[in-house]
């Protein structure tokens, strides 16, 4: 699933030609899109108030896009960037605009007809056509057999909010599928408006909701984080980086785990006025290298605490142990405190490493592996500053060349892992030593975040157990 900018976090329905035109120059002057932010998607509120056409076609407003959506997709593809557009699998949008149920085939039409190359499929107003699996799969595979028959390349995001286990079916016909209600700002406070509780089938949930910390989307997804498969991927939502309501240990936790989880990176925030610190956060080479690892699956979850971690305002406090498999060979490990106090965190390489054997059986645990924090290198705050408040693209590019910056345009991530360029593997800070235990000091509400890479000692043959489930998904 690509990563990219979408606005609704930031504008909400103050969606515009001007905005999506000056929105997309400035992912390309800051060098997002050659970091791989490469969509910029237009939100809810682009149509037209009255409605459909004469000839029952979608249309935008004309005070907002006075050019039209065509003019938009030329104007981003020539950017070399891409275009998303967002329509609801209900009888109206969630700001209640003209939806997309039993339309399917005309709209999937004017998309493609308009250059699109993603399209979120939200889920308000179904008209009631939810309650089970089934229900809600044929909902959203209408959409998704009539962009396939218009011969277009269109990835589908669907944003059901996670309802009818669509953890279980999502990858069957989209690219990318939502399993909470809608993020906000904010790291652990809980809000009665995110109303179900982190179990995957909660009987009492009268609506996935809105406002969901980051911790609640991070204890949703942990049960089934394992889903996510190249191709298809669980969407955490939007990222929040950047809006203000978390510190920035906060923001860089969020971001490398979003990261992690391969989840879509879709910045929230208005690029137009950003601050230097959220800047270096979003522009890590060697997080977005989590993201983008071709083997494209997910961390999962191996230990979460809750006794005896200090708790905060709102009685919250545990801490997590993630890690995951990576391409190369190389395991991702992120030790992330969401208590109130500082803390030294642990975890063995027979946790680290669970998922290929347990109870230390994996020959993982033999090994000595080196310790690479992928924080270590985050980009100087005078150097991101220079780069955001730059006059001219010419001297952006001036400050990125000078500070040998990746650039995954040149060179794709996964070249760039295959070569072991040092900008992808962050800052080696140790050994864990075979059987032993990886420790570090984590922050409150904060994480570290590790690329551990196994040291082959001299004549060793290293043989590795692999899931069979895995093993065939990969043929």
């Amino acid at each position: 699933m690509g990563s990219g900018k979408n606005n609704w976090n930031a504008f909400g329905c103050h969606v515009s030609e001007d905005l999506l035109l000056t929105t997309a120059e400035r992912v390309v002057g800051l060098g997002l899109r050659d970091l791989g932010y490469q969509y910029v998607v237009l939100d809810d509120c682009w149509q037209d108030v009255n409605g459909r056409d004469q000839n029952g076609r979608l249309q935008p407003e004309p005070s907002k896009f006075p050019r039209g959506l065509n003019f938009l997709s030329d104007y981003l593809h020539s950017l070399g960037l891409k275009y998303g557009m967002y329509s609801s699998a209900g009888e109206m949008t969630c700001a209640r605009f003209e939806g997309s149920l039993d339309h399917e085939a005309e709209d999937a039409q004017s998309f493609a007809s308009w250059g699109i190359d993603l399209l979120k499929y939200d889920s308000c107003y179904h008209m009631g056509r939810i309650g089970t699996p089934q229900i809600s799969f044929n909902r959203f595979k209408a959409m998704s057999d009539a962009l396939v028959d218009t011969g277009r390349p269109i990835l589908l995001n669907l944003c059901n909010w996670g309802e009818d286990y669509v953890h279980t079916w999502g990858m069957s016909i989209a690219n990318s599928w939502r399993v909470t209600g809608d993020i906000y700002d904010s790291f652990t406070r809980p809000d009665d408006l995110c109303g179900c509780d982190t179990s995957i089938s909660d009987p009492f949930c009268i609506a996935p909701g809105t406002h969901c910390s980051v911790l609640f989307i991070l204890n949703k997804v942990a049960a089934f984080a394992d889903r996510s498969i190249p191709g298809g991927w669980s969407d955490l939502d939007m990222l929040e980086v950047g809006q203000g309501g978390m510190t920035d240990e906060e923001y860089k936790a969020h971001f490398a785990l979003w990261a992690a989880m391969k989840s879509p990176l879709f910045l929230g925030n208005d690029l137009r006025d950003m601050t230097a610190s959220a800047f270096s956060i979003i522009n890590n080479p060697a997080i977005l290298a989590l993201n983008q690892d071709p083997h494209g699956r997910s961390i999962t979850r191996v230990r979460r605490e809750v006794d005896g971690v200090a708790k905060d305002e709102w009685g919250i406090g545990e801490t997590h142990v993630w890690s995951g498999y990576l391409q190369n060979g190389d395991e991702v490990v992120i030790l992330l405190n969401a208590g109130a106090a500082d803390m030294e965190m642990k975890a063995t390489l027979a946790e680290i490493f669970v998922s290929f054997g347990p109870g230390g059986s994996a020959p993982h645990v033999k090994s000595d592996w080196s310790v690479h924090d992928l924080w270590a290198h985050r980009m100087p705050h005078k150097t991101a500053a220079a780069i955001v408040d730059a006059i001219s693209d010419d001297e952006r590019a001036a400050i990125y060349k000078n500070a040998n910056w990746y650039n995954s345009t040149e060179t794709p991530y996964a070249e760039g892992l295959r070569n072991g360029d040092p900008r992808l593997f962050g800052e080696k800070i140790g050994v864990i030593e075979a059987g032993g235990t990886l420790k570090a000091e984590v922050k409150s509400h904060a994480a570290r975040v590790f690329r551990l890479r196994r040291i082959q000692k001299p004549g060793e043959l290293f043989k590795e157990k692999r899931h069979d489930r895995m093993a065939k998904d990969e043929l």
